[in-house]
C-alpha cells in the first residue's frame, strides 16, 4: 500500500473536510468549533477561535454580511444558525486580550497602501511572520470606511479597542500620504516600489484611479489582479480590497480575507516560493462534507429579544443547541467495528498505513486490521465510497507475505478450513446411476456443520426436480484463507475447487451458503452459480410439513455477502410471502445489511466487537429473526435471539422450539460434517465406511464443554493431549485433587487438558491453550 495509494483513498473520504459554514466563510471561521464552546456556556474558548482566524473581532462581529450562513446545513430545514449573534455574545464575553508571538524581525520591507480592514489585517498579518510593515494612509485614521457605518450598529469603543493591536505591534504609520504617479501625490508609485521588497494596495474607492499605479488596467479601467493570489503586473505588488472587490461588492469579511490572502502571497513571493501551491482551500468555496438530516426536525431561529440582535447566555445556547455540528461519519454509524475503535475509514486507513510501514517494533494495529469483518458496509454508506475492506484485506495479505500476521489470530478457522477439505468430510460424486452431471450441489461448510439434516433433503429434493443429473461436492469454498489473507492457500483451494468441478464436467453450482455463492462468482469466471433460494423460487418449493407451526411474522436478516445480489434478496423475499409469513425489515437490510460478526472471520480474531455486532444486531428488533446464512442464523441464536433458518421452514421436521435452540459446538460442528459425509455415502451411493476407531474416550461435562468452546479447543485437541500424556508419561499429578495436568502441540499451538482416568474413560475438568512453546 504505497503513499500514492493511500492518499487517493483518504480523498475519498469527506469526514476531514469542513461544514459548509467554514468552508463559505472567507477567512473559515471554526463555526462548529466555536458554537460547541456556546453549548458549554465556554465563551473564552469561542473568542479564541473567532480570534484566530479575525482579527478583528468586535468590528467583523457587529458588520460582518455572513456568507457563512448561505452554507448551513439548516437551510434544508428551516433558518440557518444566526452567526453573527453568536460572535457577537463571544467577544462581548470576553475579557481576555489574546496573545501574539512576534517573531524576530526579517530584513525585508512591505508597504501597505491604505488602512481600511484589507490592508490592516495584512499588516497584522505581515508583521506576525516578521516582517517589517509600513503603512501609507490618505486620511487621518485607521479603519477607512468602517467609520461610514452608524454608531448603534457599530459602537465606537469596539473600533479603539479592536485597533489597540496596532499598537502592540512594530508597524509604522504614515497619515495623510497619499500614494500615486498624479500631481497629488505625497509619494510616487514607482518610488515606492523601489524602496520596498513588496507592495499591498489596499486603497479605497473613494479618489482613487487605478491609472495613478501604473498597473495593468482592463478595459473598465480596473486594476488586472489575480483573483487566486491577489497579483498584479508587478511582481512587487499585490493587491486587494476595494481594488479586487469593486465599491459596489465591498464586504467587511471579504475584505479581511483579502488581506490574509495578500499577506501568504507576499510572504511566498519573500522566500522565493510558489503562489499557488497547496492553496486550494484559500477563499470561499463549496464543501464536501456530507451530513445526514434524515430524521431531523424543523426548529426556527432564535430572535433575540434585544433591538440589536445581541443574544442573552440563554437565547444563544437556545441558538447553539440548533447547530446540526456537521460531520459525516456515515461509516462509524452504520459499523460496529469502527466505533469499536473509535475512528472513521480515513484515521483507520492512515492507521493501517503506519503499521504496515513499521520494519522494526511493536505493530499495534494488527488487531484494528483483523477486526474487521471485510463485510463492505462502511462503502455502501460512504459519500466517496472509501472501503475499509479492501484496505484491510490488501493488509492482511501484506503481514502474511512479509511473515507479520500473528498465528493466533486466524490459526483455529485456518484448521477447520482444513478440516473440511480433508478425508474427513471433502468429497466429489455424480448423481448415482448418472456418468455425467448436469447440476452440482455445494450446501458448504457451514450448513453441513449446523444442519446436516438439512443438507440431506436438499440433496433429495433437487435430484428429483431436475434433470441431467444432479452431483454433490462437500468442502469449504476457501473463505477462511481468503479473508485471514492467505492468498496462496485460498488459491490453491481455489484451484482444487475448480479441479473438482470440471471432473464432473463442469455442471452448474447450486450452493446453499450465501458466501460460497460469492466466492465462486468472484473467483472463477466461468462458473455458472446460482444461489439455492432463486432456484427454488424458480423451481418451486417442496410439499411441507409443518404448515400449521410456520411463524406468522419474521423479520429478515439479509447475509452480508449478499449486499448486492438484489434478485437473491427478492427471491427470499417472494419465498416467504409463499410460507405465508409477513415480512418485518430490519433498519439495515438488502444493500445495507450489516454482517453477522463472521465474516472476515471477526469471531476469531476479535470476539468483543463480534458480539457488540451481534448484540446490536439482534437488538433492532423483537421480532424473531429469519436468517438465510448457517452462521447468521448461529451466532444471532449464540446469543439468546429467536432465530429461523429458512431451512427450518421449507423443510423443518415441525419442532416448536427450533428459534431456540443454539448451534453446535465447534467439535460437534466437525462431527457433523464428518457423519454426514458418511451418511451420504452409505444411503445415497449405497458404500460401505468404516467408522474411524477412538482409542480415547473422554467424558466432557457441559460446563467444560462451554469454556472449550469459547477458546476454540476441540474434543480432537483434547484426546491428543491425553493420548500423548498416557503413552509417554509427561504428565504431573495434583496432590489434592489428584487430577493429572498434560500438554501437548500438535500444530502452533499448545494446549493443556486437566483430566483423570474412570475405568477406560477419561474425565476432563478443564482446558486452556496458548502459542507459547514449551522446551527443556
Amino acid at each position: 500500500m504505497d503513499q500514492k495509494l493511500l492518499r487517493e483513498r483518504e480523498a475519498k473520504c469527506v469526514q476531514d473536510n469542513p461544514p459548509g459554514c467554514t468552508a463559505g466563510c472567507p477567512v473559515h471561521v471554526d463555526v462548529r468549533g466555536m458554537i460547541a464552546a456556546v453549548r458549554k456556556g465556554d465563551f473564552a474558548s469561542g473568542f479564541a477561535l473567532f480570534n484566530r482566524m479575525v482579527p478583528f473581532t468586535g468590528i467583523i462581529s457587529r458588520i460582518c454580511d455572513q456568507p457563512c450562513r448561505q452554507g448551513c446545513k439548516r437551510n434544508e430545514l428551516d433558518e440557518p444558525i444566526y452567526i453573527s449573534a453568536i460572535e457577537k455574545i463571544c467577544v462581548d464575553n470576553n475579557s481576555s486580550a489574546p496573545k501574539m508571538a512576534i517573531p524576530p524581525l526579517k530584513s525585508q520591507k512591505v508597504a501597505v497602501v491604505g488602512a481600511g480592514l484589507s490592508g490592516l489585517t495584512a499588516a497584522v498579518e505581515l508583521t506576525r511572520k516578521g516582517y517589517k510593515v509600513v503603512i501609507f494612509e490618505a486620511t487621518d485614521r485607521l479603519g477607512g470606511s468602517i467609520w461610514d457605518i452608524p454608531e448603534n450598529q457599530l459602537p465606537r469603543q469596539l473600533i479603539h479597542n479592536d485597533f489597540q493591536i496596532i499598537e502592540k505591534l512594530s508597524l509604522e504609520i504614515h497619515y495623510k500620504t497619499v500614494i500615486g504617479n498624479n500631481t497629488d501625490a505625497t509619494m510616487t508609485f514607482v518610488n515606492l516600489c523601489e524602496n520596498f521588497d513588496a507592495v499591498y494596495l489596499s486603497a479605497g474607492c473613494k479618489n482613487t484611479n487605478s491609472r495613478d499605479f501604473g498597473l495593468a488596467v482592463d478595459e473598465s479601467e480596473k486594476l488586472v489582479i489575480d483573483s487566486f493570489t491577489l497579483a498584479t503586473s508587478h511582481p512587487k505588488v499585490f493587491a486587494g480590497g476595494s481594488l479586487h472587490l469593486g465599491c459596489e461588492g465591498r464586504s467587511p469579511i471579504l475584505s479581511i480575507a483579502d488581506g490574509k490572502i495578500a499577506a501568504n502571497s507576499i510572504d511566498r513571493h519573500l522566500q522565493n516560493v510558489s503562489l499557488t501551491a497547496n492553496r486550494q482551500a484559500a477563499g470561499p468555496y463549496k464543501t464536501t462534507l456530507y451530513t445526514n438530516i434524515a430524521g431531523v426536525k424543523p426548529q426556527p431561529m432564535v430572535k433575540a429579544a434585544d433591538s440589536f440582535n445581541r443574544y442573552t447566555e440563554e437565547e444563544a445556547l437556545q441558538e447553539a443547541n440548533r447547530c446540526l455540528a456537521c460531520e459525516c461519519l456515515e461509516c462509524a454509524k452504520a459499523c460496529e467495528y469502527l466505533a469499536h475503535f473509535r475512528g472513521y475509514s480515513k484515521k483507520c486507513a492512515r492507521e493501517i498505513y503506519n503499521n504496515l510501514s513499521i520494519v522494526m517494533g511493536i505493530h499495534h494495529a494488527n488487531k484494528l486490521i483483523n477486526s474487521c469483518s471485510l463485510c463492505g458496509l462502511c462503502e455502501h454508506v460512504c459519500p466517496g465510497k472509501l472501503s475499509m475492506a479492501e484496505i484491510c484485506q490488501e493488509a492482511r495479505n501484506m503481514m502474511v507475505q512479509k511473515g507479520k500476521m500473528p498465528p493466533s489470530a486466524h490459526d483455529f478457522a485456518l484448521r477447520d478450513m482444513q478440516f473440511s477439505n480433508g478425508d474427513d468430510f471433502a468429497l466429489n460424486r455424480h448423481q448415482p446411476g448418472f456418468a455425467s452431471s448436469e447440476w452440482v450441489f455445494y450446501p458448504g461448510c457451514q450448513l453441513a456443520a449446523s444442519s446436516p439434516q438439512y443438507v440431506k433433503k436438499i440433496y433429495e429434493f433437487l435430484r428429483k426436480q431436475l434433470e441431467g443429473g444432479v452431483g454433490l461436492m462437500l468442502g469449504c469454498c476457501g473463505a477462511p484463507a481468503n479473508w485471514a489473507g492467505q492468498e496462496v492457500l485460498f488459491q490453491e483451494t481455489m484451484k482444487n475447487m475448480e479441479c473438482n468441478w470440471r471432473e464432473l464436467g463442469s455442471p452448474k453450482i447450486i450452493t446453499a451458503c450465501p458466501t460460497c455463492f460469492s466466492m465462486f462468482n468472484h473467483n472463477i469466471s466461468d462458473m455458472s452459480v446460482e444461489n439455492l433460494w432463486t432456484l427454488l423460487e424458480r423451481t418451486g418449493l417442496p410439499d411441507r410439513v409443518w404448515q400449521a407451526a410456520t411463524p406468522q411474522k419474521l423479520a429478515i436478516h439479509d447475509s452480508c455477502t449478499t449486499r448486492y445480489e438484489p434478485q437473491l434478496h427478492e427471491s427470499v423475499r417472494n419465498i416467504l410471502n409463499k410460507l405465508n409469513v409477513e415480512i418485518e425489515e430490519l433498519p439495515f437490510n438488502r444493500d445495507s445489511t450489516v454482517c453477522c460478526g463472521y465474516g472476515g472471520l471477526m469471531i476469531y480474531a476479535n470476539k468483543e466487537v463480534a458480539h457488540k455486532i451481534i448484540n446490536r444486531r439482534i437488538g433492532e428488533s423483537e421480532t424473531d429473526y429469519l436468517a438465510y446464512c448457517a452462521m447468521c442464523r448461529d451466532n444471532f441464536a449464540s446469543q439468546g435471539k429467536r432465530v429461523y433458518h429458512l431451512l427450518d421452514l421449507i423443510f423443518g421436521s415441525g419442532e416448536d422450539n427450533l428459534a431456540d435452540q443454539e448451534g453446535p459446538g465447534y467439535s460437534q460442528r466437525q462431527e457433523n460434517r464428518a457423519k454426514l459425509k458418511t451418511m451420504l455415502l452409505r444411503e445415497v451411493w449405497g458404500e460401505a465406511v468404516d467408522e474411524p476407531q477412538v482409542n480415547i474416550k473422554v467424558i466432557i461435562p457441559e460446563s467444560v464443554r462451554r469454556i472449550m468452546d469459547d477458546r476454540r479447543i476441540l474434543v480432537d485437541d483434547v484426546t491428543k493431549v491425553i493420548a500423548y500424556a498416557e503413552s509417554t508419561g509427561n504428565k504431573l499429578k495434583q496432590d489434592e485433587s489428584g487430577h493429572y495436568i498434560a500438554y501437548f502441540q500438535p500444530v502452533s499451538v499448545t494446549y493443556w487438558v486437566e483430566y483423570s482416568p474412570q475405568g477406560n474413560e477419561f474425565v476432563v475438568y478443564n482446558a486452556y491453550c496458548h502459542r507459547l512453546e514449551i522446551t527443556g
